[in-house]
């Protein structure tokens, strides 16, 4: 990307703006349930169907399948898993915020158009932009509920595009997993930045104070 053409960065939200195994353990534990319960299993092996589904359709397709895609194919549905994330999950629980995010992500946001766009839904995207002091952060934030269509999904990308307005080479996509948040987002055009740690993310503000430079 050409850091001085950016306009607008569209941030994920889980695994980018904060880490938490003990959190997506959680979320395992709850998607299991609701797998074992569709299947008339345990828990624990509703999950480990639930896996090694998505790791055959993962080979199959040849990109990560998200959890609501294994979840549709066992005949679950994608708003029904999301109603019990919501009702079974309490993020403030696990989630420990890195002190060096919420200033990060304002200094940017006083510099580009700053939008959230998660696979998460409403009720626990809120509670966790809370527990990152980010519930102010954010000039638009999309979740799940908007569409029930999660990421990767091109309708929902050209969507966003066109409401932002601008042309794909000033949209920057920065998420944690490529084939869910960036893969789509780059065959448009867009430049896209993968952190997986908040360590590289920090690296965002460096790299787009380089404006001569293509990185």
């Amino acid at each position: 990307m050409i850091p001085g053409t950016i306009k607008a960065i569209v941030f994920d939200l889980d695994g980018t703006l904060y880490v938490s195994e003990a959190f997506e353990h959680a979320v395992w534990e709850s998607v299991s349930r609701y797998a074992g319960q569709l299947l008339g299993l345990s828990a624990d092996a509703g999950g480990r169907r639930l896996k090694e589904l998505r790791d055959r359709l993962t080979a199959e397709r040849g990109t990560v399948q998200t959890l609501a895609v294994a979840i549709e194919v066992l005949g679950g549905t994608v708003p029904e898993m999301h109603r019990r994330f919501a009702e079974e999950l309490e993020p403030q629980q696990y989630i420990q915020p890195d002190p060096r995010v919420r200033p990060l992500v304002n200094r940017l946001g006083e510099r580009y158009t700053s939008w959230l766009l998660t696979n998460n839904n409403q009720t626990l995207t809120n509670k966790i932009l809370a527990c990152l002091d980010l519930e102010q952060s954010f000039q638009r934030v999309i979740t799940i509920n908007d569409t029930w269509r999660p990421k990767p999904d091109r309708s929902v990308l050209d969507q966003v595009l066109k409401e932002l307005g601008l042309p794909s080479e000033a949209v920057l996509f920065v998420g944690d997993r490529y084939d869910i948040d960036l893969r789509l987002p780059e065959q448009e055009g867009c430049p896209v930045l993968l952190t997986k740690t908040i360590d590289e993310l920090m690296q965002l503000q460096t790299l787009l104070d380089q404006p001569s430079r293509s990185i």
